[in-house]
């Protein structure tokens, strides 16, 4: 367990802060230790309110759980300590926590689907902490406040990184009660070295976009975001609309990087074909900091891949998979998939504006014309595509910077595939 002892001046404020106002939001930088203080603020809040229920909510039920009941050793479960054990009931999964106010019950649940609304209708909360919620459903973040109506002590509280400042959270959510605003960047954090900082800083400073969101903390508008056209609202449904024509796989692997594999269902519908992302299997071993071997990651995707044939009883086409991942197809074959290289753009390079270029360009067509849509589902979802679609950006010269790119290069040689045998 985390000492509060342990925690820098700026996080002991947050901490200590009354709850005087309707919605406390702490916006700012990845690392600034703003969600480690939100869980101790949460622990004080459960320990003294006269509510029971009580809900911490994320793009999905994981990330919840990840976020606020785990939080990487200092969530709930970890301050809480032997006083607290997971249970489930009617209302679903839960953090059961006693304190001297009696029996607290907090809730973890996913926000970011149209449908989210479902599990929380008819409950009765006291407060509602959401994480990331710039990624949140708005019909959801809505409801939660409808639920905390009869609470005896109501309080809300969010964490995010900054959005762009026309982002409908400010206005919808932020503008319309009273918000205490608490702003955070990385020197914020007591438990990153000035050594750590300057390497962060060095690489932030390769673009505006990401200096001025991810080391100042700026809400600015994303210039350097390679596909900015993408639109949560336009660019996904909650069902496949259409005739389905094909369904294929594709696969870019790594250990410390990212493994990221896409089921993708090609549909005809209203006279125009269509790329159908239905589901992301997403492991990166340098966010979780558990490094996987290739022969696990083939027998994952290899189980992931039968879940998508299993759930939309389609046969699929092929697998594809990125050509400098030669590992992961070899043990593919081990397991007896058969895989075929990807189309990553090598053909398409013949001088400045080819390769890669082509790619990007036929993918951003694809997006704005709405052939490209992601297809909500439970299991595999697409929070790491949705993340990843709003951090891949150009350098100062206008080149894309090599992070946050291995589901969207593997969207990219789905694209690929899609605009060749279908649009072309």
């Amino acid at each position: 367990m985390t000492k509060i002892t342990e925690l820098s001046p700026k996080q002991k404020q947050a901490v200590r802060t009354p709850f005087d106002v309707g919605l406390e939001v702490h916006e700012g930088t990845p690392r600034s230790g703003k969600t480690t203080a939100v869980h101790f603020k949460l622990a004080y809040l459960y320990s003294v309110s006269r509510d029971t229920n009580h809900l911490v909510a994320a793009y999905n039920q994981e990330q919840a759980f990840r976020l606020f009941i785990d939080g990487d050793g200092t969530g709930l479960m970890h301050i809480f300590g032997d006083l607290a054990r997971i249970r489930h009931d009617n209302h679903g999964d839960h953090l059961e926590i006693h304190t001297p106010k009696g029996i607290k019950k907090i809730y973890y649940k996913g926000g970011a689907k149209a449908n989210s609304v479902g599990p929380i209708t008819g409950m009765s909360l006291g407060s509602v902490a959401f994480g990331e919620i710039n990624l949140l459903n708005m019909g959801f973040i809505q409801e939660c406040f409808r639920r905390t109506f009869a609470a005896r002590d109501r309080f809300h509280i969010a964490d995010l990184n900054p959005p762009a400042p026309n982002h409908p959270v400010i206005d919808e959510v932020f503008n319309v009660q009273k918000t205490r605003w608490t702003h955070w960047t990385i020197q914020d954090n007591p438990i990153i070295s000035e050594k750590r900082k300057q390497e962060i800083f060095e690489t932030l400073s390769k673009n505006p976009y990401l200096l001025d969101r991810d080391w100042y903390g700026k809400r600015v508008m994303p210039e350097g975001v390679i596909y900015s056209m993408f639109d949560m609202k336009k660019n996904s449904r909650p069902a496949l609309l259409g005739k389905p024509y094909e369904m294929f796989f594709v696969a870019d692997g790594g250990q410390s990087d990212a493994t990221s594999c896409s089921c993708n269902i090609v549909t005809l519908h209203e006279g125009k074909y269509r790329l159908n992302r239905v589901a992301n299997y997403y492991h990166s071993g340098a966010e979780t900091g558990q490094v996987k071997a290739m022969s696990t990651y083939a027998k994952e995707i290899k189980d992931f891949m039968k879940w998508c044939y299993d759930k939309y009883e389609m046969t699929y086409s092929d697998i594809y998979v990125d050509p400098a991942c030669k590992s992961l197809r070899e043990e593919f074959h081990k397991l007896g998939v058969d895989t075929r290289r990807a189309d990553n753009n090598a053909s398409d390079a013949r001088g400045k504006g080819g390769g890669i270029e082509t790619g990007i360009e036929r993918f951003q067509n694809s997006i704005t014309d709405e052939r490209f849509f992601i297809i909500e589902t439970e299991k595999y979802d697409h929070y790491d595509f949705v993340k990843e679609i709003g951090m891949y950006v150009r350098d100062s010269h206008g080149e894309p910077i090599d992070d946050w790119n291995h589901a969207m290069d593997e969207a990219r040689y789905a694209n690929n595939h899609f605009y060749r045998r279908y649009i072309l």
